[in-house]
């Protein structure tokens, strides 16, 4: 396919490490450096100018593009851009839109401007949050086929139940249907067989229906109810996306942050919300503020290092508090990801990179079969996607020990029709208008039908 991506930034620079294997990428940005830089690292094609811009975009040759996806920080650039690549004859496009009064015009906006997708980081990014709150043990929770399937991800304490266990004795162990689909182990990343002897320490990453999972969690003695009491530190964008789900959800929200200006503008947009003027990284006001019966903690400030130190201090005030950062820094992700200093960490660029990549997959997909749903897992070492079963799928109602799978690949879960969850063995099979999951390290698969080796 040929890509063009607007904005050189963080966004940016994510999809086009992502995308340039597999496509044509060209990128347009303001600034030179951006694109120097850009080219001597990946094998892509560099244009410097307003994306925007309609000679900027003819020099890109957008007239051939399949895909254009507009990050740019300014919205209007964005729109502006995806309006002139429809009138070039893109067929696709893809805006960052991040301003919440955009939010009740994003319908028109995608009808009268042709935008494919309008994506909303911010928003986005609350969503995860939110997510992760529904089972506060986990580190990360992803939903597959409208939520009826949940995959986790979830690091094994030292003194685990399931430390030397075999997965094939899992079942018979704590009689709970869940697959364990990936592992990864000092560094390690494994899409694990039968024979695979769990170790304290490990992350793994099983899939299962929501009912499932509470009783996995309940076994191993770590279940958390759904936090019912949340603190907030940085009345953000995030933050007023995550407010707002929260107390629709019937939680109680108490916000923190040092700018008595900002905390004015979130009390009146929130009035079901606690606003306070203060330091979230001062241990004595946390405690003011009754961290200690807090449910879950969130720091969503724009400073990377001030989110870690105060969720270490609000892990270390209430030892059965859910901590949440939000850290954008690679380096700092995999320090704290390392030393298990937090227990989940979101990312906006992150967030907004998959659903890119989700959809430019789905567009990819040469079969009725198209990728639904896609989730990275390992820091991106492996990928869940989840597919519709039609009936030109070849290997439909053949039994699945059958199947020659490729290497690296795993069904992890399968949703009929009527909504019942399947977790695979050898005996079941695929059927038409089924959802499956397929987790593997294969992270270019695009269609069900590549799954089977020749």
């Amino acid at each position: 396919m040929n890509i063009i991506i607007v904005g050189a930034g963080k966004v940016g620079l994510a999809l086009t490490q992502q995308l340039s294997t597999e496509n044509r990428v060209t990128v347009i940005d303001e600034s030179q450096q951006l694109i120097e830089n850009i080219i001597n690292i990946y094998d892509v094609m560099g244009v410097c100018g307003n994306g925007a811009s309609y000679e900027v975009q003819k020099e890109a040759e957008a007239g051939r593009a399949d895909l254009l996806i507009a990050t740019a920080s300014s919205d209007e650039i964005n729109i502006l851009a995806c309006l002139v690549a429809k009138k070039l004859g893109v067929r696709h496009t893809i805006a960052r839109i991040r301003n919440p009064e955009y939010e009740t015009q994003l319908r028109f906006m995608r009808e009268e401007l042709g935008l494919s997708m309008a994506i909303n980081p911010e928003k986005a990014t609350a969503r995860e949050i939110a997510r992760v709150l529904r089972f506060p043990a986990a580190m990360k929770l992803e939903s597959f086929s409208k939520g009826r399937l949940e995959l986790v991800e979830y690091r094994l304490p030292e003194d685990s139940a399931l430390h030397g266990m075999k997965l094939l004795d899992l079942y018979k162990n704590i009689r709970v249907r869940v697959l364990i689909c990936a592992v990864s182990r000092r560094g390690e990343t494994i899409i694990p067989s039968g024979d695979f002897e769990l170790r304290s320490g490990d992350k793994i990453y099983l899939t299962a229906s929501p009912d499932q999972l509470s009783q996995f969690f309940r076994h191993l003695g770590v279940f958390r109810g759904r936090a019912s009491s949340v603190m907030i530190v940085g009345a953000s964008k995030i933050c007023y996306y995550l407010a707002s789900e929260l107390l629709e959800m019937g939680m109680s929200v108490k916000i923190i942050d040092q700018s008595e200006q900002r905390c004015v503008q979130m009390s009146e947009r929130l009035p079901g919300a606690l606003v306070i003027v203060g330091d979230g990284t001062d241990s004595e006001l946390l405690h003011e503020e009754g961290i200690e019966q807090t449910d879950a903690f969130i720091a969503i400030t724009g400073i990377d290092e001030a989110n870690i130190l105060m969720s270490m201090c609000a892990a270390r005030q209430s030892g059965n508090c859910k901590v949440v950062a939000k850290i954008n820094r690679r380096s700092l992700v995999d320090l704290v990801s390392d030393a298990s200093m937090i227990d989940s960490i979101v990312s906006a660029r992150s967030v907004t990179t998959e659903l890119i990549v989700q959809y430019v997959r789905a567009m990819q997909s040469a079969s009725g079969a198209r990728v639904k749903t896609l989730h990275r897992l390992v820091d991106g070492a492996v990928e869940a996607l989840e597919f519709g079963v039609t009936e030109e799928v070849p290997f439909v109602g053949v039994p699945l020990k059958n199947l020659k799978l490729k290497s690296g690949i795993l069904l992890a879960g399968i949703v009929r029709q009527n909504g019942r969850i399947v977790i695979p063995s050898g005996n079941d099979e695929l059927h038409v208008h089924d959802d499956v999951i397929v987790v593997t390290t294969d992270t270019t698969l695009q269609d069900i039908h590549d799954i089977i080796s020749e």
